[in-house]
């Protein structure tokens, strides 16, 4: 496997088609991690209208966009540390496996009790603490995953709308109730530290 760095500060979009343009020619695993200002980030079978407040997304200039992949809807800022993983196999759920053991073993290796979930979700302390979601191409794989270490969790929870099923299901009330940012059980600096020992431990693994 291989690490590749782009340009920071792009716009979310731009990385997306950082991964479609990867996703054409790896020849073998590779990822990336970046970093973007607030976005709301919905699945492909998702509407913004019912996922999203598309009101206080306006009023706070939070960028909202759909992207490729399945799953549900995210909130991204700068204490949020994005994953792509792209791998040249079309075996999509076998990549996405590789890809959760990966990451949730990187997340033991930094000292945090990570579990991973059916839903395809990483848990520490009973909490989510990243979502993936992946998409298959002719040529290959991309998953990508979204890692909350010093997240603003008001605007988390403003920013997106889950349906009340959707709460009942995982058994509470609000999103803030589900997520809890990393930093808050380990502290290893500000998200640019988490962030270059995340990618080390990743490529060491």
């Amino acid at each position: 496997m291989i690490i590749e760095y782009f340009a920071e500060g792009l716009p979310l979009t731009d990385y997306l088609q950082i991964e479609q343009n990867l996703v054409r020619t790896v020849k073998e695993p590779t990822l990336f991690t970046w970093i973007v200002k607030p976005t709301v980030i919905y699945g492909r079978h998702q509407t913004a209208e019912v996922e999203v407040n598309e009101a206080f997304c306006s009023e706070h200039d939070i960028k909202v966009v759909q992207r490729m992949s399945g799953g549900g809807c995210v909130y991204a800022d700068e204490g949020n540390v994005m994953v792509s993983f792209i791998s040249p196999s079309t075996h999509n759920q076998e990549v996405f496996n590789e890809f959760l053991h990966l990451l949730s073993s990187a997340f033991r290796s930094l000292g945090y009790n990570a579990v991973t979930t059916q839903h395809n979700d990483v848990m520490v302390a009973d909490r989510k603490v990243s979502g993936t979601a992946c998409y298959t191409t002719p040529t290959g794989t991309v998953v990508h995953a979204s890692i909350l270490y010093d997240v603003n969790l008001d605007w988390l929870e403003k920013a997106i709308t889950p349906t009340p099923q959707k709460l009942a299901k995982h058994a509470v009330k609000s999103v803030r109730q589900r997520v809890v940012n990393l930093k808050t059980i380990r502290d290893v600096g500000d998200t640019s530290a988490f962030r270059k020992q995340l990618e080390h431990t990743l490529l060491n693994i």
